[in-house]
């Protein structure tokens, strides 16, 4: 699921309007909604910019043989464009969502807290 389609099934409403990500109802945004769109922000902005409904992540967790061996971090990248760069080094290598497999990293959780 792309970050775009997570606020969608939220019920909000999501465009790009010069490259500032544009949410609405605004009336409907909770705190751990502004969080979200923080911390997802330029995968929001690489998703609504490609207009191809293909997630974009920032980080992708390389494994080999089903052991994680590194963490990609760069840009917003799909997991084909992440495949290809990986494989010039790791040819048997594959990717897997690092939001998933590392809950515990700063810049991928949301704190949440009930109002």
């Amino acid at each position: 699921m792309t970050s775009a389609d997570y606020l969608k099934e939220r019920g909000f409403k999501v465009s790009l309007v010069e490259n500032r990500i544009r949410v609405s109802p605004g009336s409907m945004i909770s705190e751990t909604d502004r969080k979200y769109i923080m911390l997802h922000r330029l995968e929001l902005i690489a998703e609504l910019a490609a207009n191809d409904g293909i997630e974009r992540r920032l980080s992708w967790r390389v494994t080999l043989h089903g052991k994680p061996i590194a963490t990609i971090v760069g840009n917003p990248m799909t997991k084909q464009e992440a495949l290809k760069s990986i494989r010039f080094r790791w040819n048997e290598a594959d990717v897997i969502d690092a939001h998933i497999q590392n809950p515990k990293c700063a810049a991928n959780t949301l704190e949440l807290k009930s109002d």
